[in-house]
């Protein structure tokens, strides 16, 4: 499989990069603002890849995803968008190009959070009316707060339940139904996301700690292997998961 990588020189970007190779997999391009040193041709702008290519990878920022789908649409290539921070008008702009090629969009590209995910739904239908805390820890240079992992799970249980408000930062009294985010900043951690569920009469705490980067990488790589050969639509991580039967 031909890659194109962008966000190749970010640490995200530099992980991905070794873990292709590691797999068999040909990085045709990288894109970045910043120069990545490597093997294939290197590239400051989307638009000036000329090499032939399967499919896009973007580890980049949300700044850059509408011209990114713009090329990926110029080239009808199959795009895979493991950045988070999208506003509403540039999802808007995902879902419309998903009606013309494949892509994955997706906020982790770890599968155990989505299992994960799935795991937060049950317990928030069982206790519609717990409060509900989550508190997410990551790198100290992440730039977006809350993560877009903690903003997915939060919209899950908020659906799961069919009410509820998201709350973060400063706060005043919690309402029936409000799920709040506390967001960390720290060191080098990866990324820990828990979840607590709190009736009043017991607590049930879920939680999620990645390890290092590589488990994203490999999350991406199977991401691009899966929408390879798909036909045009938006896909994510949940699609990987129904076909381990979740």
């Amino acid at each position: 499989m031909r890659v194109i990588l962008v966000g190749a020189a970010g640490r995200m970007g530099l992980q991905m990069t070794k873990t292709l190779e590691e797999n068999g997999e040909t990085l045709v391009a990288a894109v970045d603002i910043i120069e990545a040193k490597g093997k294939c041709p290197f590239h400051r702008d989307i638009f000036e890849v000329g090499e032939d290519a399967d499919a896009i990878l973007d580890f980049s920022s949300a700044r850059g995803t509408q011209k990114l789908v713009e090329f990926a649409l110029r080239r009808g290539l199959p795009l895979v968008i493991a950045t988070t921070g999208q506003n509403e008008r540039e999802k808007q702009f995902i879902y419309e190009a998903a009606k013309q090629i494949p892509i994955f969009f997706c906020s982790n590209m770890s599968f155990g959070v989505s299992l994960f995910a799935s795991l937060v739904v049950k317990v928030a239908k069982a206790f519609p009316y717990a409060d509900v805390e989550i508190v997410e820890t990551h790198h100290a240079l992440k730039a977006d707060a809350p993560s877009g992992t903690a903003l997915m799970l939060a919209n899950a249980v908020i659906s799961a339940r069919g009410f509820g408000r998201i709350l973060g930062g400063a706060r005043s009294c919690r309402q029936v139904g409000d799920v709040g985010i506390s967001s960390l900043r720290l060191g080098e951690r990866a990324g820990t996301h828990e979840v607590i569920f709190d009736t009043g009469f017991q607590l049930i705490s879920l939680k999620h700690e990645a390890f290092g980067r590589e488990l994203f990488a490999r999350g991406a790589l199977n991401a691009l292997r899966f929408i390879l050969d798909k036909p045009a639509g938006l896909y994510g991580m949940q699609d990987i998961l129904s076909l381990h039967g979740e």
